[in-house]
């Protein structure tokens, strides 16, 4: 078994990297979208090719010098393969002064149809060449510059925490364990996980750079939670039990093997849920986070069983312990357990206000970039000098004739709509309109607009995009599509927790439970992100909102992580319960015995996620930070107070079934594991 790993663990570090160099950025939105085929329409219309934009400034624009040193640089750019024409102040009529009256815009348009190895040696060739223009300040960039450096600090973001949380990782695990060999285990699994993952990634001929990220995430920390658990059960066997290590590790396997199985087909049915949302970026996610939970699965059932039986003499045995933080917790709780379950609840309901009520959801732009980006610095500097109006305008195409009088009572409803305060046909393109909104606050958002738009019925087709229109048909997707995901995530944890318990009311209890913590993590990373309290401090400028996809990625991940932490307390009190330990006996026996595991497994993988605090790029930051905060929240105040408290005033509640389920449970699914003779004078071992 260790030969099999170790082989594919060498073929995914030799060929997983291939993955690296096929990856794109993939689209947040379906191609089908209207404001994807409104785009597309008008590329056909006017077909030009991508456009690099230089802003100069610092300098007086009508400086002979300057004038003569753009002019000779704009010349060699004109002669480069591949670049259809530049647009500057003094070369050609249209050229654009900012608002300071002290810069200038360039703009240079790349061939059509360019394939992406060759624009990009265009891009670079270009970008080299306007910073040599002599000027205090010269700041390139353009769409597809900007798509490179998201998905260049992505990269450079995952592989600084990895690296980051790979040390940490090895000491915490080496100190939980007590020992090197012992702390290895796990960080071995982890390592094998995420690099065969990579080796099948490396099949698909095209991967976003955020799945790579997704696989990390995911890859590392159920690897090493799994096999944390698989370690623990193991030393409390081998305290209590005189039989042959093999043995050990087979009651290990049927025991703590059968909470792993559970766990992560919890987990890869959650990710299964991401894929019904019709976005390329969120199915790509969904794809690399199934594989990373399936592998995390099979490793810790065969890898880490092999390695524990070969290197068991090297993996103590921990002294009895103080009851840990989850055990004096739960007996806090069900002391008290109805002022307890309320107060709790109430209290993450209260986290969550600000999101519910106030959270501004937008589509990540340059601003998502550091400070320090020159494509930040660049669409910052084009918005502040350049636009006479804060936002993109709304782009309606028509499929008429723009002379028909139809088009005009069409144009008139347009501007009699609220909050447009322009409607412009494009002097070379008169079937495209530009509708441009108000950015009062007392007037209708642009998506608003985008609705009334959309909502007029002209005879004639009409097709709207533009960014606002994006937006709107992302977060419309989004919203159809959630239904059906919730549907896959709700029916899969009701089936595998009634499995596990043989009831429908902990799966009920369960899923209120993660919907709190997912809640009071949004509310949490809107008042961080989208209001900047904070943001100093973790290394980011806020723009005033989240990108349209962090939430519907924490309800994947926190859902499933709540369910990975669910699954391990309840399968050890359904344990206990069976060696006839009721109600309340139960719940505490079971979460002081599986709570340390359960501590420790997350506080290993919030190292995971902090790590992601070290990149540069805001929305692997909102990941990080919220998926820490939820980790936070849930090995605290929700498996330590608030789910002790709740089983306790349910009482024998927590376990009804309807009578055939019952029946059904019992002869399938209730099968206790025969556990090993134990010599009369031992006594169990705490876990670590």
């Amino acid at each position: 078994m260790l030969g099999v790993w170790l082989a594919l663990t060498f073929a995914g570090l030799l060929f997983g990297g291939q993955v690296f160099d096929r990856m794109t950025v993939t689209d947040s939105l379906r191609p089908d979208a209207e404001s994807q085929l409104a785009d597309r329409r008008v590329s056909a219309l006017d077909p030009s090719g991508p456009v690099v934009i230089a802003v100069v400034g610092g300098r007086d624009v009508y400086d002979p010098a300057l004038v003569a040193d753009v002019t000779a640089i704009a010349g060699e750019i004109r002669a480069l393969d591949g670049v259809a024409e530049v647009s500057d102040l003094y070369g050609a009529p249209g050229g654009q002064i900012g608002s300071d009256n002290r810069s200038s815009l360039i703009r240079v348009t790349l061939e059509q149809g360019l394939p992406d190895s060759q624009r990009e040696r265009v891009e670079d060739a270009v970008a080299v060449a306007l910073h040599r223009i002599d000027a205090p300040s010269v700041l390139v960039g353009g769409e597809k510059l900007a798509s490179r450096a998201f998905e260049d600090a992505a990269l450079s973001g995952a592989a600084l925490g990895e690296s980051v949380a790979l040390a940490v990782l090895l000491v915490l695990l080496v100190v939980i364990l007590g020992g090197f060999v012992a702390g290895l285990v796990p960080l071995a699994a982890a390592v094998t996980t995420v690099s065969v993952t990579l080796l099948g990634l490396a099949f698909l001929p095209a991967v976003s750079p955020f799945t790579v990220n997704v696989v990390t995430l995911l890859g590392i920390g159920l690897a090493v939670d799994y096999a944390l658990l698989m370690i623990a059960r193991f030393r409390e066997e081998r305290a209590a039990s005189s039989l042959p290590v093999t043995e050990q590790v087979a009651f290990t396997v049927a025991s703590a093997g059968r909470t792993v199985l559970i766990s992560g087909l919890a987990v890869a049915f959650t990710m299964t849920g991401l894929s019904v949302f019709a976005e390329p970026l969120l199915s790509s996610m969904a794809l690399g986070g199934v594989i990373a939970a399936l592998l995390a699965v099979l490793s810790a059932l065969t890898l880490v069983p092999a390695l524990i039986a070969v290197a068991h003499h090297r993996i103590p045995v921990p002294r009895a312990a103080r009851p840990g933080l989850l055990a004096r917790l739960t007996a806090y709780a069900q002391g008290r357990p109805r002022p307890v379950a309320l107060t709790v609840s109430a209290g993450l309901l209260t986290l969550s206000l600000p999101f519910v009520f106030g959270v501004n959801l937008s589509n990540s732009d340059a601003r998502a970039l550091p400070a320090s980006a020159e494509s930040r610095q660049l669409h910052e500097t084009v918005q502040r000098l350049f636009n006479d109006g804060p936002a993109d305008p709304i782009v309606v195409v028509v499929d008429a004739d723009p002379a028909d009088a139809a088009v005009r009572d069409y144009l008139n409803s347009l501007n009699s709509l609220d909050a447009v305060v322009r409607v412009s046909p494009r002097f070379d393109l008169p079937t495209v309109i530009d509708v441009t909104a108000s950015d009062s606050a007392s007037t209708s958002s642009p998506a608003d607009v985008v609705r009334a738009v959309r909502a007029l019925d002209p005879p004639f087709p009409v097709l709207v995009g533009g960014p606002a229109a994006e937006l709107v048909d992302q977060s419309d997707s989004v919203a159809s599509r959630f239904p059906i995901a919730l549907l896959i995530i709700v029916l899969s944890t009701t089936v595998l927790l009634f499995v596990l318990t043989g009831s429908l009311v902990i799966p009920l209890k369960a899923l209120v439970m993660n919907a709190l913590t997912l809640l009071a993590s949004l509310g949490l990373l809107v008042v961080v992100f989208q209001w900047g309290v904070g943001d100093t401090l973790l290394g980011f400028d806020s723009w005033g909102g989240i990108d349209i996809t962090t939430p519907v990625l924490l309800f994947v991940f926190i859902f499933g992580l709540s369910m990975d932490y669910e699954v391990f307390l309840l399968a050890r009190i359904k344990e206990e319960r069976s060696f006839s330990a009721s109600g309340d006996q139960a719940v505490r026996a079971g979460i002081e015995k599986s709570g340390p595991v359960v501590t420790a497994a997350a506080l290993c993988i919030g190292v995971v996620f902090c790590g992601f605090l070290l990149g540069d790029l805001t929305a692997l930051k909102e990941l990080g930070f919220a998926m820490a905060v939820a980790l936070l929240l849930d090995v605290t105040v929700v498996r330590g107070l608030l789910l002790p408290a709740v089983m306790s005033v349910l009482g024998d509640w927590n376990w009804w079934a309807p009578r055939p389920l019952r029946r059904l449970h019992d002869r399938w699914f209730d099968r206790p594991v025969v556990r090993t003779p134990r010599p009369a004078s031992a006594t169990p071992a705490a876990l670590p």
